[in-house]
């Protein structure tokens, strides 16, 4: 013994550090040791913004093609996992990206699930997502859902392979603990109505007056299906008609005809368009979104760090991380992301910098 009383400091720390080892065993933890981790000032993902190549990516699942059918792996695809998330699928904390391979004259199984789908062509032409039994023709950068618990599968009947990025909310469904999935029977789902039906009925701000025989699809969700050669027409039209807002510059979201919200219950899609030498200002946002390159070449910047753009590489913008925009050539941007999610709830929030 030195003679020094113990300060009231460290009597205080030595109590607390007692209790807290009498209560572990009963699962009792103070919050006051974690409070300002769980409830933090502004977001903290652990996400990081990240590139992935199309090439490199693309090289991969055509080996990945050669080696394991469609049949096999049920959906042949390559999982974009967030650097930040090892282990979780993820690449946001709520959403999942993948690259989808379907070969020529392959099936993908039929089958659904809770989750929400979306699927974004990004090569190929001919093959077809068919839901319910409706098939869509699907061509480079066009948009097709496949809504929770309705039978989809895939087939290429075209002579050239088909890549196409797939978009879920897989973590969200697994934070909630609500999966189901079931696969049909057969290998595809009987044609329940020609091709395009559901694109001719309500994709042109149209819907049939009276329910009818034919119209099948379910009234809160009744269109899957956006051809990039109407969204690139509408998106161009804006351009040409106003100057790019100063932080998005032309952009325009996809929405559900049946309510004028998001595509999905989850999941929100958008496109934008930079014209050459346009530079975005900063911008901060809760979602985190998905970015991929369509037309054109430019750079994202995400909270200083630089990622070229070319066509059909992706970048992830984790939540409330300033992104910055650059076009050296006129640049076509397809995003997604969860604020369809955090609106319902009540959690989005931007800031323009």
């Amino acid at each position: 013994m030195d003679g020094t009383a113990p300060s009231p400091g460290r009597d205080q720390q030595a109590a607390l550090q007692r209790l807290y080892a009498e209560m572990q065993p009963l699962s009792l933890y103070p919050l006051w040791e974690v409070l300002s981790a769980l409830v933090t000032p502004t977001p903290r993902s652990a996400a990081v913004a990240h590139r992935w190549e199309y090439g490199p990516a693309r090289d991969y699942l055509m080996r990945a093609g050669g080696l394991i059918s469609a049949e096999q792996a049920e959906r042949r695809v390559l999982i974009l996992e967030n650097p930040g998330l090892a282990g979780s699928s993820a690449i946001i904390p709520s959403l999942y990206a993948g690259l989808q391979l379907i070969l020529p004259g392959e099936v993908a199984p039929c089958h659904r699930h809770t989750q929400c789908a979306l699927r974004f062509v990004l090569e190929g032409d001919g093959a077809f997502t068919a839901v319910d039994g409706e098939k869509a023709l699907m061509r480079p950068f066009d948009l097709v859902l496949t809504p929770n618990w309705q039978w989809h599968d895939h087939g290429n009947a075209s002579a050239t392979p088909m890549i196409w990025l797939d978009g879920l909310d897989i973590p969200t469904v697994r934070f909630y603990e609500a999966s189901f999935a079931e696969r049909l029977a057969e290998p595809a789902h009987s044609e329940t109505i020609p091709a395009g039906d559901s694109l001719a009925r309500y994709g042109r701000n149209l819907r049939p007056f009276r329910a009818t025989a034919a119209d099948r699809r379910p009234a809160h969700q009744p269109l899957f299906h956006y051809p990039y050669a109407e969204w690139r027409a509408s998106l161009l039209a804006l351009a040409a008609a106003e100057p790019p807002d100063p932080h998005l510059g032309h952009a325009m979201e996809f929405v559900n005809p049946a309510d004028g919200g998001p595509v999905m219950p989850t999941i929100a899609a958008q496109v934008r368009h930079l014209p050459a030498g346009f530079e975005t200002r900063a911008r901060r946002s809760t979602d985190g979104t998905i970015l991929v390159a369509v037309e054109g070449r430019g750079t994202a910047r995400v909270e200083g760090r630089e990622f070229p753009l070319e066509e059909r590489d992706l970048v992830v913008v984790p939540s409330w991380q300033a992104l910055e925009l650059r076009a050296e050539t006129p640049l076509l941007l397809f995003g997604y992301s969860d604020r369809a999610a955090q609106e319902k709830l009540g959690l989005y929030r931007e800031a323009r910098l």
